[in-house]
């Protein structure tokens, strides 16, 4: 039935108040016919759409399937279909589009087996669009039926086939590592580990089975610290760690991505964990050792210093360290000791004499010159040595030997010197 009310009013605007019943019949069929083609455009458009990428898959079909291979123009025509939304469910277009860009793989590694001209980056390239094309086909292909059955038609020929092809991810993101090319790199490593993950090779336990597994991670890893992005160092390093050839660089790595994101607390305990891992790696003792001592956590920091020495009595940096610490803790007479075990070692390192002249500062400032100025005059003697040594070692370093050279002077009476160092000191700074 029609609302006649409706196709009156319609039709009275047409021809007028008055109508006979003829006219409205003429109308009322008018009106519907309208409204059957209005219900009737959506889907013609649909057959439409579907006509056309019948057309298209059959046409790229013929490209795959003749005797020069156009993969190239297989390939654009399913990049042209996908570019439709409406299609983007369409698991053949995927398969067409995996048959293209392999076929391209294929030819481009026959190529650079008969030492060809081929663009090896674009290579790796190819390989990496065949996984990214794959993983999107399998999440489709193992969508339930109308009965809620899966039963994936392309996993297990494809799994196979992709198989041979995955160590050049591998291989692929080692290759743009020596570029220097971290973010392609990354991509590379992230897809060689997706796939231990992907249902497509469920099959393969890749997670059990795959040895470089922990190296793309580390691979992974180092790429994202060379790019200073926290969550993609962060992201894979629990799986590099596992690489033990680079186990000291990856908690490095991680030290750093906490660093940048001011998670203190984790890269405290990460510079611990270095450090526990390997005191001699050079990376942890510095940076631990600072933080003790700028929290003024100094029995920590001895601790560790002894520890580290321990370690290796004879690294300069391990002597140098405990002389520091033993100087803030007010324990001068050690303090000098370390600082000349580090000096005998090597004599060109400046900081041990600053320490040494500056604890025999302080010793001499906590005696009573009336009552030993044997021992005051020796140790401001000594502090001289140390600290001349210092500035000749260091002469950009004014306002660290400048006030300790002055007092130096003006206990010893020595007036030339004195007025050097006085004029140095009232000089303006920049």
């Amino acid at each position: 039935m029609h609302d006649h009310s409706l196709i009156r009013t319609f039709a009275s605007k047409m021809y007028g108040k008055r109508i006979s019943h003829r006219r409205l019949w003429f109308v009322g069929q008018l009106v519907l016919t309208v409204v059957l083609l209005l219900d009737a455009c959506p889907l013609v458009a649909q057959k439409s759409k579907e006509r056309t990428v019948r057309q298209e898959l059959s046409q790229a079909h013929v490209y795959l399937r003749s005797r020069n291979k156009n993969y190239n123009q297989a390939e654009q025509l399913m990049t042209k279909l996908l570019g439709d939304s409406a299609n983007q469910q369409n698991k053949e277009i995927y398969h067409v589009l995996l048959e293209s860009v392999k076929g391209q793989y294929d030819q481009a590694n026959e190529r650079m087996y008969l030492k060809q001209k081929q663009d090896t980056a674009a290579f790796f390239g190819l390989a990496k669009r065949m996984f990214t094309i794959a993983f999107t086909l399998d999440s489709l292909d193992m969508r339930p039926d109308k009965k809620g059955r899966i039963a994936p038609s392309y996993r297990q020929k494809d799994a196979a086939m992709l198989s041979t092809y995955r160590p050049n991810l591998f291989n692929g993101g080692t290759f743009l590592i020596r570029k220097e090319k971290w973010q392609d790199a990354y991509g590379f490593m992230e897809t060689y580990l997706d796939c231990a993950r992907q249902p497509l090779f469920e099959a393969y336990n890749l997670g059990n089975t795959d040895a470089r597994l922990p190296e793309a991670a580390y691979w992974a890893t180092y790429c994202g610290y060379k790019m200073q992005d926290a969550e993609r160092t962060l992201r894979h390093a629990s799986l590099a760690l596992n690489d033990t050839s680079h186990t000291d660089f990856t908690l490095q790595f991680m030290a750093e991505a906490y660093r940048w994101q001011k998670a203190d607390s984790l890269y405290v305990s990460t510079l611990e964990r270095g450090y526990k891992h390997n005191p001699l790696f050079p990376y942890f003792f510095p940076r631990l050792i600072d933080t003790y001592n700028n929290e003024k956590h100094y029995e920590k920091a001895l601790a560790l210093a002894d520890d580290a020495i321990e370690a290796c009595d004879t690294c300069q940096l391990f002597l140098f360290a405990k002389s520091s610490i033993l100087l803030r803790l007010g324990q001068w007479e050690e303090s000098v000791r370390y600082s000349r075990m580090v000096m005998a070692q090597n004599d060109s390192l400046p900081e041990p004499y600053f320490n040494a002249g500056t604890a025999y500062i302080n010793m001499a400032d906590k005696l009573d010159p009336s009552a030993d100025k044997k021992t005051y005059t020796d140790y401001y003697q000594r502090a001289r040595t140390y600290m001349e040594y210092y500035r000749l070692l260091m002469p950009q370093e004014e306002t660290k030997w400048g006030p300790a050279l002055y007092r130096v002077y003006l206990y010893l009476n020595l007036g030339k010197q004195f007025d050097e160092i006085d004029q140095i000191l009232r000089k303006p700074r920049n």
